[in-house]
């Protein structure tokens, strides 16, 4: 399957159209609100189904399953996934919520991860901020994921951390991984797809564009991390004298 990711700053659906035109690929995914930005105080503002039309009709027109970011509506941070034929298939209600940011005064947390199949191959979605929780990697790892996506509005400000954990979740679990941000602005663009042993197998640095991957998940032997997952991971404590 190839995979294609737009990396883009705040856009218009007329940008987001002119940028993927004639585009030819298996999946694409776009960043974490990426109509609007990432500025909270805006998310009170109503969708009213504008974002989810533009999707349906871009997947339909280009003949692509999309993984469409993330939107606002009804008061949770939501990214949704169309197939070719531009029929939703899925949606994802981002879990963890960035109170740095004041997200929990507008959002509220969704439930449950979401792992869609896409032709074949089973696609755990998370959200942004879900990336500093490798507990919701290992949950989508023990039930079959083929792939991670995270789609994102990554602050500037925090390359590292970025670099660092996008790897670890590809790695720890031996699956592929989507890292999907914005750039420009405040924004750290650096969007990558990443092997299951944490090479990095397409990536853009500043600019907008579109990346793709080919991943061939028949290959490769796995050496069986979740078999060696321990059933008790309780603490013991030894006070010293």
């Amino acid at each position: 399957m190839e995979i294609a990711a737009l990396q883009i700053n705040a856009s218009s659906f007329e940008k987001i159209e002119h940028l993927t035109q004639g585009l030819k690929t298996d999946v694409l995914a776009l960043p974490e609100v990426f109509e609007i930005g990432w500025y909270p105080e805006k998310f009170a503002v109503i969708d009213n189904g504008r974002t989810t039309n533009f999707l349906s009709n871009l997947a339909k027109k280009l003949n692509i399953n999309i993984i469409g970011g993330s939107y606002i509506t009804d008061g949770r941070n939501v990214c949704p996934v169309f197939n070719r034929n531009g029929e939703p298939v899925a949606q994802y209600d981002k879990m963890h919520l960035f109170r740095v940011d004041g997200e929990e005064k507008y959002i509220k947390p969704g439930k449950n991860p979401v792992m869609v199949e896409l032709e074949g191959v089973k696609i755990g979605l998370t959200i942004c901020y879900d990336i500093r929780f490798p507990e919701i990697y290992r949950a989508y790892a023990k039930a079959g994921a083929d792939l991670f996506v995270n789609v994102a509005a990554w602050g500037a400000h925090k390359p590292v951390q970025w670099e660092v954990m996008t790897r670890s979740r590809a790695a720890e679990n031996q699956i592929p991984l989507v890292a999907l941000t914005q750039c420009g602005g405040q924004n750290l663009g650096h969007s990558r797809i990443i092997g299951r042993d944490g090479e990095i197998l397409a990536e853009i640095k500043d600019d907008e564009g579109i990346i793709r991957a080919e991943i061939d998940f028949s290959k490769g032997t796995k050496f069986g991390i979740l078999d060696d997952i321990q059933e008790n991971y309780e603490v013991k404590y030894e006070k010293a004298c």
